[in-house]
């Protein structure tokens, strides 16, 4: 992908930003299963991605474009070997986000809201953190576009749910 950085300067890169921003939430996009792409390699990179706990990985699977050079490299990967490894990223990713969301269960966040959305027929407005962690809160004000200090007291797992 033509990177000019190895993995160890990305991660050094990492720890500097944490250290700097404690609650930064990073995020990735990762293609699998690009051709030649080895059982090895994806467990290097899977490794690699435990280690740097991205709070969200988007996964694509690679999917061949005519007229690319991708296309017509040899080692196509079978589908179902795409898929599975899709599938473990998609796992670490949610396992990775659930557990950065916990963090917040008791702390106070700044959270800019945008839309109401019903749930079970309860009026919710939503919203993100500072560092983009969707927050959701039962009210039936208008909040629309307002930065509101909100008490987080639970999660349902992919959003953070608070209180005023």
């Amino acid at each position: 992908m033509n990177r000019r950085y190895t993995t160890e300067e990305f991660e050094k890169g990492v720890s500097l930003l944490r250290k700097a921003y404690p609650n930064v939430a990073l995020t990735t996009d990762i293609i699998v299963g690009f051709p030649g792409e080895t059982e090895e390699e994806f467990a290097t990179t899977y490794e690699f991605l435990k280690r740097i706990k991205f709070y969200k990985m988007h996964i694509f699977k690679y999917s061949q474009r005519k007229g690319t050079r991708a296309a017509v490299m040899p080692n196509q990967i079978d589908g179902k070997v795409k898929e599975e490894r899709s599938r473990k990223l998609i796992e670490l990713s949610d396992q990775n986000e659930k557990e950065y969301n916990q963090q917040y269960i008791g702390k106070e966040v700044e959270v800019l809201f945008e839309d109401a959305h019903i749930e079970n027929g309860k009026k919710y407005r939503k919203g993100h953190t500072t560092n983009y962690i969707i927050v959701k809160v039962e009210t039936d004000e208008n909040w629309e576009n307002e930065i509101k200090t909100i008490t987080i007291t639970n999660t349902d797992g992919i959003e953070l749910v608070g209180k005023t």
